[in-house]
């Protein structure tokens, strides 16, 4: 039996005329006639009492009737869902973010996927760069926003955008009141940093800024979030440099300074596998390429606390 089959039917059980029925199907009707005798023969009952004057439906037939509505819809459904899927509007999207993504880069980008692509069900994993890297390689990540460049020919990067890196200054340093600061003034104070082990990229780039300034970080704590990052710097544990983004995180005790000097700038990217077919992903990247553009604006960070 085969889906025409069914709609054979249908047709004749709705019109309860062949010649009406053949016409609807846009076929002759003694074909139509012969393929409902087919089906009843296959079936093994009778879908329909013929006169000369009349058809009418068996209730084996009515019966029948329900079901074949219920196939075809299903099948219809099926063919929708398939085309759906094809163009990424249906599916699942993995996606791997560091921390500070969700100060700036995450929300809107999320937002806008959301509004035009409604059924795709997202999975949102907040990792650490290289762990990020390692599960696009592996097929279980599909995008991954991240702060780090990406050095593998197998993974692709866009820059979503850049942002200047400030100082995170507990609000008794001597240089919370100010405008800017100069790197180098920050030359004698214990500094909290992100871990290297989970952001290389990020990590040499603040080390290599101290450099240019003249000196070299006094590290007196790790941490692997930017909240806790904050949170030390409210402590008094230490000063520390983050992205202009982070600057969104209010936090009382803490007051975030521009850097004049070396000016630096960081940026928030998406990576994901070259040669990862998913359709869902396609469309997502359609949304980072919009935002990367200026298409669609990101929030920018609140004025600074001083």
């Amino acid at each position: 039996m085969e889906l025409r089959h069914l709609r054979y039917f249908t047709a004749v059980a709705e019109e309860l005329h062949f010649g009406r029925a053949a016409a609807r199907l846009h076929i002759a009707q003694p074909p139509l006639s012969q393929q409902i005798r087919r089906l009843e023969e296959e079936l093994g009952v009778q879908l329909f009492e013929r006169t000369r004057r009349r058809v009418q439906l068996t209730h084996a037939g009515q019966t029948f009737l329900e079901e074949a509505r219920r196939t075809l819809a299903q099948a219809e459904q099926a063919v929708c869902v398939a085309r759906q899927a094809a163009q990424g509007e249906v599916g699942q999207l993995a996606i791997g973010f560091v921390d500070s993504a969700v100060y700036q880069a995450l929300p809107p980008t999320l937002r806008l996927f959301r509004e035009r692509f409604p059924r795709v069900e997202l999975v949102l994993r907040e990792l650490g760069p290289a762990v990020q890297f390692q599960l696009l390689r592996e097929g279980q990540l599909h995008a991954g926003f991240v702060r780090s460049r990406v050095d593998d020919p197998a993974l692709a990067q866009i820059r979503l955008f850049e942002e200047p890196l400030m100082a995170a200054l507990p609000s008794r340093h001597p240089g919370a009141g100010r405008e800017s600061v100069c790197l180098q003034d920050l030359a004698k104070d214990p500094f909290v940093i992100f871990p290297r082990a989970l952001g290389a990229g990020f990590y040499d780039q603040i080390v290599s800024l101290c450099g240019q300034a003249g000196f070299s970080p006094h590290v007196v704590q790790e941490a692997n979030e930017m909240q806790t990052i904050v949170s030390l710097v409210a402590a008094g544990i230490g000063v520390a440099i983050v992205p202009a983004s982070i600057s969104n995180l209010r936090m009382k005790g803490v007051s975030y300074v521009h850097i004049r000097k070396p000016l630096a700038r960081t940026a928030m990217t998406v990576a994901w596998r070259r040669d990862d077919p998913s359709p869902a992903l396609k469309a997502f990247l359609q949304i980072v390429h919009r935002l990367s553009r200026g298409t669609d604006r990101l929030a920018s960070p609140r004025k600074v606390r001083r």
